[in-house]
């Protein structure tokens, strides 16, 4: 009886994929991910330090295993090291890990619907006029900069995270502290953007995200208690009131919802919009054809989520042994779902390594595919049409000023510097 030959990921290939600083090589991470494509499509990667790990890179595999969340489980969210699975067993790690996209059947549609309607369309259009305010407050601010600034620093981190602050009911004097959190939580091996050292061991890592956990939920148990004792008509109520089966959720559910929707509604959106901006910096073309024509602008949002990517990756693992795209994958594998590779994947997109703001069809995968489909995709496709709406029409000219530079991580990425130019009306 014949053995299976295993499709074996290059050494490069898969020691970029770990190494956070590969993916802010932009260039050189998407050829890497176009080799994976062309000649390992599903592949395995066996590198020291590192569990057994398989590649999805190809947009129809992407989709194909997300829609057999029964055999191919969520869980672990991003590839990590063998050390730091001390991590998993940290009250920070077991806190942080415990959101809606980490759950599997029947717990996750259970928990998905404690705040599914909330995110639905005709619930946040009720939200509209005060993003606009939102919106226009810091289209403002950037005509009062003088004609330069950094649409990353200024506008593009901020902005989202008053929109989710909205949302959740917390109140705009908290955004520095919530600033702290969500990029403490994300960005811990981007110095720049905490402003601490980047931990040099799995315990470093683990106190780290031990101390953001406490803080965190030294400020949500807060918001709890009074959302509990004077429930509002916000979504921290509903995760504070939360019942499921009868009971309570548990102060470490409670803990995980807060912190998904603070940081999934923030990062995410922050990084796709500064990307927009980049990119129509660099195309006058774009944004001359988006400013004649704005009923374009949901096609740039959606372009700019393809573009951009933000969430590069997520993790499942088998839940028994199998076969998948004719490789045997062992139960307890994990699974890449390189959510990056499949928005470029030239099958499905015409010109994939060229922004359009008029691509006719952008089935793009960013908010992710399947039950874990994204359950705060409306509202990132308002705020950010709201935010272009404002802003597109009032720009007489935009071209970068700098060189833009990309966050150290190969999970949850984006700019983190976008240095413009520009005249406004």
């Amino acid at each position: 009886m014949s053995q299976t030959v295993v499709d074996r990921i290059p050494d490069h290939i898969a020691r970029a994929v770990v190494d956070p600083h590969a993916f802010a090589e932009w260039d050189g991470i998407h050829t890497m991910l176009a080799e994976l494509r062309r000649d390992h499509p599903f592949a395995r990667a066996d590198l020291d330090g590192y569990e057994t790990f398989w590649i999805a890179s190809r947009y129809e595999d992407i989709q194909a295993i997300a829609k057999r969340n029964d055999l191919f489980l969520s869980g672990v969210a991003q590839i990590m090291p063998l050390a730091d699975v001390v991590l998993e067993h940290s009250i920070g790690f077991q806190a942080l890990s415990r959101g809606v996209v980490t759950m599997n059947a029947p717990e996750h549609m259970k928990y998905r619907l404690l705040t599914q309607n909330w995110f639905q369309p005709k619930s946040i259009r009720g939200f509209e006029t005060r993003f606009r305010q939102i919106a226009r407050r810091y289209v403002d601010h950037m005509a009062s900069l003088g004609g330069e600034c950094d649409f990353f620093k200024e506008i593009a981190v901020h902005y989202p995270l008053m929109v989710i602050n909205s949302i959740l009911g917390i109140p705009d004097e908290a955004e520095p502290l919530m600033m702290r959190l969500t990029q403490n939580l994300v960005n811990i091996d981007d110095p720049e953007l905490t402003g601490e050292p980047v931990p040099k061991t799995p315990e470093e890592r683990a106190a780290r995200t031990r101390a953001v956990a406490e803080e965190a939920w030294d400020y949500f148990k807060q918001v709890a208690a009074e959302r509990r004792a004077n429930p509002t008509d916000d979504v921290a109520s509903v995760i504070a009131n939360a019942r499921i089966g009868g009971q309570p959720i548990s102060d470490i559910d409670t803990l995980g919802y807060y912190v998904t929707v603070a940081t999934a509604g923030h990062d995410t959106t922050a990084a796709s919009v500064a990307a927009a901006i980049w990119a129509l910096a660099e195309r006058p073309e774009q944004l001359a054809k988006v400013q004649a024509d704005p009923s374009l602008i949901p096609n740039l949002v959606d372009e700019a989520v393809r573009w951009t990517t933000p969430i590069y990756h997520f993790v499942r693992t088998a839940a028994e042994d199998t076969e998948f795209g004719g490789q045997h994958i062992a139960k307890g594998d994990r699974i890449v779902l390189m959510y990056l590779s499949g928005n470029r994947d030239e099958d499905v997109f015409d010109d994939p390594f060229e922004f359009r703001v008029d691509r006719p069809v952008n089935r793009q995968i960013g908010f992710g595919y399947g039950v874990h489909l994204c359950l705060g995709q409306h509202l990132a496709r308002m705020e950010m049409g709201i935010l272009f709406e404002e802003l597109l029409p009032r720009l007489k000219s935009l071209e970068l000023a700098g060189t833009p530079t990309r966050k150290i991580t190969n999970f949850l990425g984006g700019p983190k510097s976008v240095p413009i130019r520009y005249e406004m009306a």
